[in-house]
């Protein structure tokens, strides 16, 4: 347990508002909490003052909740800690909403403490004022309604809640809500609270550095070595999701390569999982689905082993659901079902790692397939039309550039990112928000990776996406680190011409696609941001070379909007026109 920020808690405090405020943070602190981001307020005054002055956190501040909501999102995922969101009352709170709800299905630590008028100000048209118990329903793992703060309510009433509220995160990880009613005064006023004898019966916890109350639980995996060595003796398949390493378990999803290896068994690895562009991987596996002879040579596979969920590729997920496997295995540490379509036989809810370690050794086996051979003539294919300027070109040039850790952005960028590549010999940590796949708050959620890490941070997403969260521009100049953002502007969702969405007259353009014909030059200029429009892929490896070397730089990809699905239609034609003898 890290020492105590000091042995010893202050007794004076501005209002009885900020004892509260300081107990509930300094037990934030002793149970893992470093990094508060908050957004302006007056009614969360005592939280924004308490966490300002507390010397073991860090606070970071956002002028806009919805992104300061996915800033804390981003913090987390890097962190692999819990993360506290202060914001004042109303509709601050209801901004936080798009990331509570990625928190929520992505089980990321949140812990939103929003600021309230007390219930006497509620539905009589008091300013500002409205109903925030239980706000965000069903997707929180746990919720608290407080009262305001009260000498009469004895301090572990308060510390005690805290505990509770962060086992049950530790439990089913996800996001928490604490809803803090606060009287005025909010601010100090001419003289101090002295709340000695109110602490004092807190007794020891005044001077040790551990929380209240200690709740312990553990992750145990299911015995299961009489049925994995039958498991194992099948042609197997293993399909790897969303994994993310954290600092002290770097090596989790290499451990899956290996049992790959060990097993015989192909490696379909998704742009998540930390391990797509590993040399064992079958990485072209979503185009060469196209083909025939790869499709009925995967088809061979009697039993599915599945690390994490949230595949990207829609042809895999609809090849997994086709196929009638034998069993069905799927390891994920979130108590989520995570089977769309219900293929699943036997859940093991912890880590890939715990379960690799826990397997019995069995001697190594030989490849069952051929499958590596049959996809060359894709990644022939793949090499031979990314060559030209386009998004196809640029997603399929950045695999290969890209440093430190890279964010990718929902809609068409997850999609080219999760087809194109090409195998890497450096590491590359990959991030998205594929929990509800929303495109809000991408830069804020990039900008919160780029806090946890010393690499450099790239994100490469729409121009709509970047349209929705551009206020969020303003965070990147805070940057300490290199950070790149990517704009691959094909002028509106371009999706929308691959999807069987109506065509006639004017629906497409004006209800689907929505082109808006801006540029994002200025809007760099505004937030204070280096740009570059590269109209070649040379000119993009150069303006992105440049771009990791001088900080924080907006790199806009001008395209026509039919090109990426002219180019993606050709590209399968291609495929499965493949000849049938080679």
């Amino acid at each position: 347990m890290t020492a105590p920020v000091s042995t010893d808690f202050a007794i004076q405090y501005a209002t009885f508002n900020h004892v509260w405020a300081a107990l509930m943070l300094e037990e934030l602190y002793r149970l893992g909490v470093r990094d508060v981001v908050l957004a302006p307020g007056s009614r969360s005054s005592p939280l924004t003052m308490v966490a300002s002055e507390h010397a073991g956190l860090r606070c970071h501040c956002h002028f806009d909740e919805r992104g300061l909501g996915f800033m804390a999102l981003g913090i987390a995922r890097g962190s692999q800690r819990p993360v506290v969101i202060i914001t004042t009352s109303g509709t601050a709170v209801a901004n936080l909403y798009p990331a509570v709800l990625e928190a929520k299905l992505l089980g990321v630590p949140l812990i939103v403490l929003s600021a309230d008028r007390p219930i006497e100000l509620l539905d009589n048209g008091s300013n500002q004022a409205i109903d925030q118990r239980d706000m965000f329903s069903r997707h929180t793992i746990a919720h608290h309604d407080l009262p305001p703060p009260d000498a009469e309510i004895t301090a572990a009433f308060l510390l005690s809640t805290v505990d509770q509220a962060v086992d049950q995160q530790r439990r089913t990880p996800g996001p928490i809500h604490i809803n803090c009613r606060y009287r005025e005064p909010l601010y100090p006023g001419n003289c101090l609270v002295d709340a000695s004898e109110y602490l004092s019966p807190l007794g020891r916890w005044l001077m040790t550095s551990k929380p209240w109350s200690d709740w312990s639980s553990s992750t145990t995996v299911p015995a299961i070595n009489n049925e994995w060595e039958t498991f194992a003796q099948q042609r197997g398949l293993i399909v790897v999701g969303r994994v993310e390493d954290s600092a002290d378990n770097s090596q989790q999803a290499l451990q899956i390569v290996e049992l790959s290896k060990q097993l015989g068994w192909p490696l379909l690895a998704d742009v998540q999982s930390q391990i797509r562009f590993d040399s064992h991987n079958l990485i072209h596996f979503d185009l060469a689905l196209h083909n025939e002879r790869f499709s009925a040579e995967l088809a061979k596979a009697e039993v599915l082993l599945q690390f994490g969920g949230r595949l990207i590729s829609k042809r895999l997920t609809q090849f997994i659901a086709q196929q009638p496997w034998l069993d069905v295995w799927l390891v994920e540490p979130l108590p989520q079902r995570l089977d769309p379509d219900y293929c699943v036989k036997r859940r093991l809810i912890c880590s890939p790692a715990s379960f690799i370690d826990d397997l019995p050794t069995i001697p190594e086996q030989p490849p069952w397939h051929q499958l590596a051979s049959l996809q060359r003539r894709t990644t022939q294919l793949v090499e031979e039309r990314c060559t030209a300027f386009s998004e196809l070109g640029v997603c399929h040039l950045l695999a290969q550039l890209a440093e430190g850790q890279l964010f990718i952005g929902n809609s068409l960028p997850a999609r080219l990112m999760n087809m194109l590549g090409t195998h890497r010999q450096t590491p590359l940590r990959v991030f998205a928000n594929r929990g509800a796949s929303g495109i809000d708050g991408l830069i804020a959620t990039a900008y919160g990776l780029s806090c946890t890490r010393s690499e450099p941070t790239t994100i490469v997403l729409g121009d709509t996406s970047a349209l929705h969260d551009l206020n969020s521009l303003a965070l990147l100049k805070q940057a300490f680190r290199p950070l790149v953002v990517i704009i691959l502007n094909n002028d509106g969702g371009s999706i929308f011409h691959m999807l069987p969405v109506p065509k006639e007259g004017e629906l497409l353009e004006r209800y689907y696609r929505q082109p808006h014909g801006l540029s994002f030059e200025h809007a760099a200029k505004m937030f204070g941001l280096g740009y570059s429009a590269p109209s070649s892929l040379e000119g993009f490896a150069a303006a992105y070379t440049q771009a990791l070397e001088v900080g924080v730089s907006l790199i806009e990809v001008n395209v026509p909007h039919q090109q990426v699905a002219d180019d993606l239609k050709a590209l399968g034609e291609a495929i499965r026109g493949e000849p049938r003898e080679q």
